[in-house]
């Protein structure tokens, strides 16, 4: 029989720890929450590697170091609203709930939606609501948020989104440019987002978040 218990503190203490991440809210988040239950079942075994795991449709969950390195940057506190996108089977709102008060999980895959209703209800999530949607349309009905967070890799930003996050609020994401990715955290001021750059990291690009290629003759 696996022992998960074992390959969870192995996660943290050779992909989240020498990593720069030290932020007790996140080890704690990543040492308690069962990763291997939030993915497809043949895919438990690898569950926890150093690595994206593919949830099917072409959609992975990202990998630990990216997840636990983005949390960190975004330093989410016990009082605030995160919308999550792209949450897939609900591990990262399972992670984010333990740091935050409330979690919007948005998942545009009905059948993920549903399955990550279910996993967070059977692990004892209830400070998650589940949204089926359009990722790139995000949960403006239960917003403004403080925190939003992409997991997986974007070429552009819908306004969409950036009109969600409150005024002094935080967004991370993962840029791909090319073959290269980097996560920026964004900060909004007004009606303006201030990026900075956080690390380097790559991952499949969300749906609804590609750049329209420009129209030339």
């Amino acid at each position: 029989m696996t022992d998960y218990t074992a390959q969870r503190t192995m996660m943290v203490d050779t992909q989240i720890r020498p990593s720069d991440v030290t932020k007790f809210p996140i080890i704690d988040a990543m040492l308690h929450v069962a990763r291997e239950k939030f993915v497809p079942d043949g895919a438990r075994q690898t569950a926890y590697m150093d690595g994206p795991v593919a949830l099917g449709g072409g959609r992975y969950m990202l990998e630990p170091r990216a997840l636990a390195k983005m949390l960190d940057a975004l330093d989410i506190r016990p009082d605030e609203l995160v919308l999550d996108l792209g949450c897939g089977y609900g591990y990262s709102s399972a992670v984010v709930a333990r740091m935050a008060q409330t979690v919007v999980a948005v998942e545009e895959d009905e059948a993920l939606a549903a399955d990550a209703e279910a996993l967070l209800g059977a692990e004892g999530v209830d400070n998650v609501a589940v949204v089926s949607g359009p990722l790139a349309e995000g949960a403006p009905k239960h917003g403004p948020y403080d925190v939003i967070i992409l997991q997986g890799a974007v070429e552009t930003i819908p306004q969409a989104l950036i009109d969600q996050l409150k005024d002094g609020g935080r967004i991370g994401c993962l840029f791909m440019e090319g073959p290269l990715g980097l996560c920026r955290i964004g900060h909004k001021s007004g009606a303006s987002l201030y990026w900075r750059f956080a690390f380097n990291a790559a991952a499949p690009i969300l749906p609804g978040f590609r750049r329209e290629a420009a129209f030339q003759l």
